[in-house]
Formats: structure tokens, C-alpha cells, sequence
């Protein structure tokens, strides 16, 4: 059964279920990641490897992975955040996805 949320307005109550990925362990999150990565590469990858450093990704792929990271965890990356650094390693891009959920500043 999936939970939902309702949001009351003057006129009318509206039910929207709830995000399915908002408690995601760092593990689930890095798997979804890693998925996506495995899917346009055609590798697998470690947590810990640096996608840029190995050169199976480039810096204009960073930016699809920007959008499959926002549109998949329902997050906005911007500014700072949008540093390489931040998308370097599975590990690294699921610190971004917890932190910017309000997890905490260290995932």
C-alpha cells in the first residue's frame, strides 16, 4: 500500500502519495544511481570509482546526470552543488542526494 500525504485548500482537499525514494538507505540510492550509470555506459561501477577519472564519462554527461539525480529524487542541484566533485563517485553523488534531502551534511 503506498502512503500518500493530503494538502487542504479553501476549496478542496487533494491526496498526493508520498515519495518513494525518501527514505532511501545511502546503499538503495547509490544501487539507482549505479543503474542509471550502467544503462548508458554499459559498465558497471564500483561505489567508490571517480566516473571522470576512469573516462567512460565526460563532463557534458555530468549534466544528464544532474537531471537524473533531481528528477529521480525530487531535489534541485544548484550552485555550488553543481561542482564535478559532487558527481565523481556513486558514494559522492548519494552524499549530494541525502544532504540536499536534509540528511544531514555528511552521508
Amino acid at each position: 500500500m503506498t502512503e500518500s500525504t493530503t494538502r487542504s485548500t479553501a476549496d478542496s482537499t487533494t491526496f498526493e502519495p508520498a515519495d518513494p525514494t525518501a527514505d532511501l538507505p545511502v546503499a538503495a540510492i547509490e544501487d539507482r544511481i549505479g543503474a542509471f550509470l550502467e544503462a548508458k555506459t554499459k559498465a558497471t561501477w564500483e561505489r567508490e570509482v571517480d566516473l571522470f577519472a576512469s573516462g567512460a564519462v565526460s563532463s557534458l554527461f555530468a549534466m544528464e546526470l544532474v537531471v537524473f539525480v533531481e528528477s529521480t529524487f525530487g531535489i534541485a542541484v544548484e550552485g555550488p552543488d553543481l561542482a564535478l566533485d559532487n558527481f565523481r563517485t556513486l558514494r559522492s553523488m548519494s552524499a549530494l542526494v541525502i544532504r540536499l534531502r536534509g540528511g544531514g551534511d555528511d552521508a
